[in-house]
């Protein structure tokens, strides 16, 4: 037996997927190759069929945080180029050689390993080397990145492993120019060391979002779009004009239903710790969510909701289930309306943005925070 009810879903647009995607595409140009960035279930969007849509809208390829991820852009179509960013454990190389996925060098001994289990399986293993331009996390430092990559072009004589790729993490792209272009000349000092030594490679990449937002997209030939492709602005010191924003539609949208609506009278105290104590008579109603399905409850108290094309503030603390709003300027509120989250009600929007600003985070938290519990349904495109 199953059963379904929507308390708090999540609508993905997958038209407007597409509409970003396609403006990406216009923006770096003809000959840059795009990884579509799916990490964290697609950045909370719904990975299986995030993937789907894409493999049909012009992605080359995927970005991808562990090989569960992977495995289930295989499960949706085979031969896409798929590149794990993160580094693999001792027990992941077997499986990222099945799978044909292609994996982050940082140093030599990690492509030993893999050449090594790849000769064993009689397999070939895709490889792209990282360089550590100031991110810290992985990859060889810039002054001994070219000589690894002539030690692993080495290695391709085995025929069991292939270098695709070179690439760098921006660390502030969105906040610090300097210290980004500092990281770009660094990048594009070992890029063109690796050309006079006549090595080009297929893909050579430094942008993610902010990267494709501020920076020169034609100095490599691959970016990796994250948080643009969802339609949403990484928010930073360095300001997007609102002409480029205007050509990015976000595609998620959250939503629950009111399931109670009743009056207080002035001195009652709303929901734990009765952090909220009415002033006036108002008329409240209480919501089909809570931090249990990823709406932070940091929120409370500060951010609000929309019904019926009204904003509502959100009293007292979000609960693990439910919440409880003040709808005293809304007419006609019923039991079982459709109450916005994040997205667009008639003329009003609360954008991922300022929820993120509500939880005092970012907006990507708060979109990897929902949950197995929020379905999402997909609308437009190929939706089924």
């Amino acid at each position: 037996m199953s059963f379904y009810s929507k308390r708090c879903w999540a609508e993905i647009d997958l038209n407007a997927l597409r509409q970003n995607l396609a403006w990406i595409s216009h923006r770096v140009g003809d000959g840059v190759s795009i990884f579509a960035v799916v990490k964290a279930d697609a950045y909370g969007h719904g990975l299986k069929e995030i993937a789907s849509h894409l493999m049909t809208c012009g992605a080359n390829g995927f970005g991808v945080a562990n090989l569960k991820e992977a495995f289930d852009i295989r499960q949706r179509g085979d031969g896409w180029p798929i590149l794990m960013l993160g580094a693999c454990t001792n027990e992941e190389r077997e499986y990222a050689i099945r799978m044909n996925v292609m994996v982050t060098i940082s140093r030599l001994k990690e492509a030993e390993l893999f050449l090594k289990k790849a000769e064993e399986m009689k397999r070939p293993i895709q490889v792209q080397v990282k360089v550590d331009t100031g991110m810290g996390r992985l990859g060889i430092e810039p002054k001994d990145a070219i000589e690894l990559v002539q030690q692993i072009k080495k290695m391709e004589t085995s025929r069991y492993l292939l270098l695709k790729g070179i690439y760098t993490h921006l660390a502030a792209a969105e906040d610090d120019e300097v210290f980004t272009r500092n990281q770009l000349l660094a990048f594009t000092e070992v890029v063109n060391g690796l050309k006079k030594k006549n090595i080009f490679l297929d893909y050579v990449h430094a942008s993610s979002s902010a990267g494709i937002l501020f920076e020169d997209n034609q100095l490599f030939n691959t970016v990796r779009p994250g948080l643009i492709l969802y339609g949403i602005v990484p928010t930073g010191e360095r300001i997007i004009t609102h002409r480029i924003q205007r050509f990015l539609s976000p595609a998620l949208s959250l939503k629950c239903k009111v399931s109670f609506i009743k009056s207080i009278q002035p001195g009652k105290t709303i929901s734990y710790g009765h952090t909220f104590t009415a002033e006036r008579q108002m008329k409240v109603a209480t919501l089909t969510a809570g931090y249990g399905d990823g709406y932070h409850r940091t929120i409370s108290g500060k951010g609000y909701v929309l019904i019926r094309n009204r904003r509502c503030p959100i009293l007292g603390r979000i609960t693990m289930d439910q919440m409880i709003v003040d709808v005293s300027s809304v007419t006609d509120v019923d039991c079982d309306d459709e109450c916005v989250l994040i997205g667009k009600q008639g003329e009003e929007e609360i954008s991922i943005t300022q929820v993120a600003q509500w939880a005092n985070t970012i907006p990507w938290e708060i979109l990897t925070s929902l949950n197995y519990r929020v379905p999402r349904i997909y609308i437009g495109g190929s939706a089924s």
